[in-house]
């Protein structure tokens, strides 16, 4: 149960209650009507806004507003079984799968009975076909046809009973009506032969059409569960227990808990092999994480001391202490874990139309049956013919493929795609993205690092550029401002060794940079500004200074002062230009190749000088003279381009328009967009606004990923109409030759559970998608 908002209209009668959702599970729906049934039942209940139902998942979600919580889930138990169906909690349907009777799944039973009761029934038409002609007792075949008609198919005549109640139709009712009649029919002729006769019976129609529907729900469901398998690795994540640390007051020595015990503050520790059992951050230790089941990553993350880890990922070699930051709902695992969940509960738009068809197809479907009775018994066709063709028609129009072909594609997709780091909020953004035709990327932090590197040494004359990075690196070795971090990380790719004093009276000059003494000379690093102020002169330098500002690099100087003399005051030199740029992401050119390859609009949307984005985006791949590069924008006019990429007409339709940000400060233009997709950094903060500021996130900052979204994207959606297809094409196809007299009641019935079976099995198909590889 999920708090949406608490901010109705202050005039508002029910402000006292916040807007909220509740999910619990529906026992019993077998089809599209069912689906409908429900939805309609709930949506009647007090203060409930919206429903949803999603067969897939045998799940509702219903939105509350204004009402109390308590009493709302009370009704809407009560309403879910008034409509004949069974409420549950989600977990209750994660239990029923493992239960067993004598070693066999109890689901199964049924038909496992079925088939012992309906076998010898069957085995005089095996018979005829090797020219053996002979028939069980009539009273044999009734002792034999009756339990699997009232007691196995006893379902069926519930649910239809309480379908009639709501004057609506179901599966169940066109099962229930089809095989009674043939039961019946069999059970008048038998009371009606004379005394030695031996009537042609159709027993065992009624009997195998049960047995093959029961077959087919149970390889359905078995099919179905497969596509939640995301969700239930993503459960098995979550450690049960945790090594929580002595705080030296409450607690003197190491104590095992329950993880639901934690709290923020607690620090834990994690030994080599385990889970880690909360989101945190490294306080002693050094190991490496694998994070392949949250990000898509399969190559292990290095963890040192002031790193996150995330609940769930895997501890490698070391053991780390780690201080709990967010726990239960607040962790990111829970939030990915909530994200596939909505994925898969939602309803996608084509849904709509499979709701509208199936609220009129059961009325329809028995109107057919009837006409076809009446049709063959107007031709002068015998009165079991004439039911036999009914009997066919109405269990070969099941709705069932119709009710699975949308949520089985939409359930394999957001999990598969969960799986490689990708999540889908919902099915609105899954069904959109396959249209989008336009992609603007925010540069920093998304097509790029993100945070400034070293990218040139300019040496004065006669000095030596391994000096200028050692003497650079003593300078800034005590310093935390982003420049100060590039110049270490490059002296120590270069495996460049600074000692803790190497400098002396290192001073940070605000604004402007710092100085001290190295090897008793006085040095001072920073802006062109200063320099100026300072009185250095660049000389043979200057040119390229300005060079290097025209590519959009940062520029810092590095001089030594000159001490003067009576005549004289010191002066400063300049030994060295070092320029700090940001770097593009691995990958990103290879990204922005192959979105163009498919035709795609791109625009790279900066807040830099034009200069410094153009630079960027030559070494990008992206081309100015087509004005795919957008520089200077304000954060808060972000929104205002990706809305004007929007409102160009191609053709006759809009453009659809994806926005690739990091999802913090890029959140307007992620919402204003067709498609939002967030790149989500870091835990924490971060990660919690990147997961809910747009449609998709992309849980690694690959973007390469960007193609690997719209891919699964618009294979989900091409399994939904492939499904949606050869479920309408069934029915179509079907239907007329049932009733035509092409198709027994035992071939309609092995049919209907195939087509079912076939829809989920086209649909799992997707489990095999990877996202394409660098």
């Amino acid at each position: 149960m999920n708090t949406i908002a608490a901010s109705p209209d202050a005039g508002a009668t029910f402000s006292t209650y916040p807007l909220t959702q509740i999910d619990l599970g529906v026992g019993g729906m077998t089809c599209a009507s069912c689906v409908t049934r429900v939805e309609k039942a709930l949506r009647k209940q007090p203060g409930v806004s919206d429903a949803t139902v999603n067969l897939a998942t045998e799940s509702a979600r219903v939105t509350l507003s204004g009402v109390d919580e308590a009493e709302s889930l009370a009704r809407i138990k009560r309403a879910v079984r008034d409509a004949g169906y069974e409420p549950r909690t989600l977990e209750a349907l994660d239990e029923e799968d493992t239960e067993r009777v004598m070693g066999v799944p109890r689901d199964l039973l049924p038909v496992l009975i079925g088939v012992l009761l309906s076998a010898p029934l069957v085995l005089p038409m095996v018979g005829d076909l090797f020219g053996q002609h002979w028939m069980l007792p009539a009273w044999i075949q009734f002792l034999l046809a009756t339990p699997v008609q009232f007691v196995l198919g006893a379902r069926f005549y519930r649910a239809g009973w309480h379908a009639l109640k709501a004057c609506t139709g179901n599966m169940e009712l066109l099962v229930a009506i089809g095989t009674t009649a043939g039961w019946a029919l069999s059970t008048w002729l038998w009371w009606r032969a004379e005394a030695g006769e031996v009537p042609h019976l159709y027993y065992e129609a009624s009997a195998v059409v049960i047995t093959l529907v029961l077959l087919g729900k149970w390889l359905e469901a078995r099919a179905k569960r497969q596509t939640t398998t995301a969700i239930r690795a993503l459960h098995a994540l979550r450690p049960e227990r945790a090594h929580l640390l002595p705080d030296g007051i409450r607690r003197t020595e190491t104590t095992d808990v329950a993880v639901d015990e934690l709290l923020p503050g607690d620090v834990i520790r994690v030994l080599p092999g385990e889970r880690f059992a909360a989101d945190g951050t490294v306080v002693q230790g050094h190991t490496q994480a694998d994070e392949s089941m949250l990000t898509g990553e399969s190559l292990p993350v290095s963890k040192d001391v002031g790193d996150g880890v995330t609940g769930g990922s895997l501890n490698g070699e070391g053991a780390v202490d780690v201080r709990v930051r967010a726990v239960g709902a607040q962790s990111v695992l829970a939030q990915i874990i909530g994200l596939v969940q909505d994925a898969q509960a939602g309803k996608a738009p084509v849904q709509r139309m499979v709701d509208q068809v199936a609220a009129v197809f059961v009325p329809v479907v028995l109107v057919i049956a009837l006409v076809t009775l009446l049709g063959w018994l107007g031709t002068g066709a015998p009165m079991e013919e004439a039911l036999l063709h009914a009997v066919a028609v109405l269990v070969i129009a099941c709705p069932c493929a119709l009710g699975l072909a949308t949520p089985a594609a939409i359930m394999a997709g957001t999990g598969v795609a969960a799986q490689h780091g990708i999540l889908i909020k919902d099915a609105q953004a899954l069904e959109i993205a396959h249209k989008v035709d336009t992609v603007a990327f925010d540069k920093t932090g998304t097509l790029t690092e993100g945070h400034p590197r070293l990218t040139v040494i300019e040496a004065a004359p006669g000095v030596d550029e391994i000096a200028v990075l050692q003497v650079a690196a003593a300078l800034q070795a005590q310093s935390a401002h982003p420049l100060a971090r590039a110049v270490l990380e490059a002296a120590a790719s270069r495996s460049i060794k600074v000692a803790p004093d190497a400098a002396q009276d290192v001073q940070a000059v605000s604004g402007r940079g710092s100085q001290g003494r190295v090897n008793g000379a006085l040095l001072a690093l920073g802006s062109l500004r200063w320099m100026g102020e300072l009185g250095a002169k660049l000389g043979p330098l200057d040119e390229r200074a300005k060079a290097l500002q025209a590519e959009g690099a940062t520029v810092s100087v590095l001089a030594s002062q000159t001490p003067g003399d009576a005549a004289s005051a010191a002066t400063w030199a300049p030994l060295a230009l070092l320029a700090f740029g940001d770097e593009p992401k691995a990958g990103a050119a290879e990204a922005i190749a192959g979105l163009r390859a498919q035709g795609m609009r791109l625009f790279m949307v900066s807040g830099d000088n034009r200069g410094a984005a153009l630079a960027m985006a030559s070494r990008l791949g992206l081309r100015a003279d087509h004005d795919e590069v957008i520089a200077e924008v304000l954060p808060g006019d972000k929104a205002t381009v990706v809305r004007k990429l929007r409102a160009a007409v191609v053709g006759d339709r809009l453009h659809t328009v994806a926005m690739v940000g990091d999802g913090v400060n890029d959140a307007p233009a992620l919402a204003a967009a067709d498609v939002g997709m967030a790149m989500s950094h870091s835990q924490g903060a971060s990660a919690d606004v990147a997961m809910h500021a747009a449609g998709i996130t992309l849980m690694r900052g690959d973007p390469l990923l960007v193609a690997a979204a719209l891919d699964i994207s618009r294979r989900t959606v091409r399994k939904i109409r492939q499904n949606l297809f050869w479920a309408f094409a069934y029915n179509v196809a079907g239907i007329p030759l049932a009733a035509l007299g092409f198709l027994s009641p035992v071939v309609a019935g092995a049919a209907m559970a195939l087509s079912s079976v076939s829809v989920v099995g086209n649909a799992l198909l997707l489990k095999r998608w990877k996202p394409p590889q660098r």
